[in-house]
């Protein structure tokens, strides 16, 4: 039963969120503390005290506030969500949120300073702990990393083409990216002198942020009072999510914040997705897909990459092509496969019925992607069957990405591929064969039939699987306290055909630290060559063509993936049936983009690692295992 004293805690969770945003910060030459998430966390009598006198301080700050008029919203178009109907008032809403906050504080004693469980890519469907080390122990807010002591000083405007980071200003605020561009974000441990491209802030990315009007935002793990903090109080958020149970809900969670919830079968796999659609009032949308997860530790201490571009709305709007098949067409499919139109439906009849978004087609009808030459890439979880809906999704909706971009690897070309990531999947053969022939352009038509006898005995493809060593996790500057994000089992490791010597060093281009970037380079080589990189002649002749033929596939020496996906089954999908019936099975929701590559050193400049990447050396190097790391696992 909704009473006075809920609508008090309910009213007061705005405040109470930014209020901890501004406790004092700790001096970084405290002792750091290692981070661990599990699923039995104690629920102690000193969190409940601390957190009834933090929310009774939040409430009396709440009553001295006027109280703010919603206007009323107009009937939607379309059918309402069956989880919130018409006769729920938002009273209801923010009584429930008030619980979650109970809880949530509750467990804080132990979650501090981030709200943080990430799993591996769950091949064999378990989850696993996440753990991270908190540079700034007990800070429990942090709005931003200020990365402004390793900024370049250097400048130029702001003309890049999709994809590049050349030098210039290293901050975004303020900035407009109509072309696209792809950089690492700031980190707090980073020699300033290795910072040779531009970087991102989030606070730079969301800049302005009193010019949002509307924002959607997805992420595998979240800490919500901090993200919120990032966003005027006032803004209307959708925020895409996970249900522990992988059931499809919504919820109101934050004022003006609802959460949304994507179908996971039987609870398995992950909602991976980290984007965000930021809507200005300057009629303007910024598209922003990432490796980066909603807490402080992705965006300062752990390196990650982000693409930004910026999009007009049209001064008219065209007429819905049911047959289209381009940018805004594929993201309107992601975000009916994560249940954005049931909170979007939410947000219209509740407190937001004039947002510049009113139905997912219009972001295809009312914006112009023209300029966009990033290509969608999405993971859909779930079962696919035929082509007309397998090549949306997964690693074979990447094969279409490259056909249709011109990237397909020629006849007497070889393609190497440098798999950067975080989390190790369970290989095969015939698996990572499967993925090779996507990455090629080429239609698993051509192999489906063959028998899985045959398939199963194939050599591995040249692929070099990028993985921090244990001894560079050691010699990080965060050492094993760091690698919580990392994640790779000793039953992988030593599985009889799991393929070890594919495996190549994950070394940051900018120093000791540890990268959560998720990207597949893929380079055309003579087959006789085994670097996979290209002679210098084919790359000074890409350069020269690109100037004049910039859309001529054959000035392609290659492409770059960035996003979400690991380099594992999970991530991309397992491909099965036959050359007339395909059936592509996904466990997780993954997104990212491919940009097409004209020279090697467009190449480097957009690769995070240090390239070519080293092999390990097999009777020495091991793999980051952070399930036997002493360190991460104390206590």
């Amino acid at each position: 039963m909704y009473n006075s004293e809920d609508e008090d805690i309910a009213k007061a969770i705005a405040l109470s969120l930014q209020e901890s945003s501004t406790r004092q910060q700790p001096a970084e030459s405290e002792p750091t503390e290692v981070i661990t998430i599990s699923d039995d966390e104690d629920e102690g009598d000193d969190e409940e005290r601390r957190f009834q006198a933090e929310l009774q301080r939040a409430i009396e700050a709440s009553k001295q506030e006027e109280a703010r008029h919603k206007p009323t919203s107009p009937a939607a178009s379309e059918s309402p969500p069956p989880q919130l109907t018409q006769t729920q008032t938002a009273t209801s809403f923010l009584s429930e949120r008030a619980q979650l906050e109970r809880e949530r504080l509750a467990r804080q004693k132990r979650l501090r300073p981030e709200v943080d469980v990430e799993t591996p890519d769950a091949d064999d469907g378990h989850r696993a702990k996440r753990q991270h080390l908190s540079p700034f122990p007990h800070q429990t807010r942090r709005t931003d990393y200020d990365a402004s002591s390793s900024a370049t000083t250097s400048a130029r405007p702001n003309n890049s083409t999709s994809g590049q980071a050349g030098p210039s200003q290293n901050t975004a605020a303020g900035h407009m990216f109509w072309d696209g561009e792809v950089r690492q974000t700031a980190n707090a441990h980073v020699d300033p002198a290795t910072n040779k491209y531009p970087l991102f802030l989030l606070s730079e990315i969301l800049a302005p942020r009193d010019e949002i009007e509307f924002a959607i935002v997805s992420s595998y793990v979240y800490d919500y009072p901090w993200l919120y903090s990032m966003f005027s109080p006032t803004t209307p958020v959708i925020a895409v999510a996970q249900d522990q149970s992988g059931e499809e809900t919504i919820k109101a969670i934050l004022p003006n914040w609802i959460k949304t919830t994507p179908f996971l079968r039987n609870g398995m796999g992950c909602m991976h997705m980290k984007f965000m659609l930021l809507f200005y009032k300057s009629r303007r949308l910024r598209v922003a897909i990432s490796t980066a997860n909603m807490i402080q530790h992705d965006w300062r201490d752990i390196e990650n990459t982000v693409w930004v571009q910026d999009v007009l709305r049209r001064s008219a709007p065209i007429a819905h092509d049911p047959k289209a098949e381009d940018f805004p067409t594929a993201m309107g499919r992601v975000l009916r496969a994560l249940n954005v139109p049931a909170a979007l439906v939410s947000h219209l009849r509740n407190d937001h019925p004039n947002l510049p978004l009113q139905r997912i087609e219009e972001l295809r009808t009312h914006y112009d992607f023209s300029k966009v030459k990033a290509r969608l890439v999405p993971s859909i979880a779930g079962k696919h069957e035929s082509w007309p809906k397998v090549v949306l999704t997964g690693h074979t909706a990447l094969m279409k990405v490259l056909r249709d971009m011109g990237a397909m690897a020629e006849k007497g070309k070889e393609l190497v591929l440098e798999c950067q990531g975080s989390s190790i999947g369970t290989y095969s053969t015939q698996w990572v064969n499967e993925f090779y022939c996507s990455a090629r352009g080429e239609s698993a038509q051509t192999w489906l039939d063959a028998p899985k006898s045959r398939r199963a005995k194939l050599p591995y493809p040249p692929i070099k699987i990028l993985f921090p060593t244990l001894q560079y996790v050691r010699e990080s500057v965060l050492g094993e306290r760091g690698g919580g994000t990392m994640f790779c089992r000793r039953n992988q490791w030593e599985g009889a055909k799991f393929p070890r010597e594919l495996f190549h060093q994950s070394r940051s281009k900018r120093g000791g630290i540890l990268m959560h970037s998720k990207m597949i380079l893929g380079l055309f080589g003579a087959k006789s060559g085994t670097s996979g990189n290209g002679s210098s002649s084919e790359t000074e002749e890409s350069e020269t063509e690109s100037e004049t033929e910039e859309d001529v596939p054959s000035a392609l020496i290659g492409w770059i993936y960035v996003g979400s996906h690991n380099f594992t089954p999970s991530a991309w999908g397992t491909l099965s049936g036959s050359a007339f019936n395909p059936i592509l099975n996904i466990t997780n929701y993954e997104l990212g983009i491919v940009l097409p590559l004209r020279s090697e050193k467009e190449a480097d400049r957009i690769a995070c690692w240090v390239r070519p990447p080293k092999k390990y050396n097999l009777s020495r190097d091991q793999p980051w295992i952070q399930s036997e790391s002493p360190v991460c696992n104390a206590g």
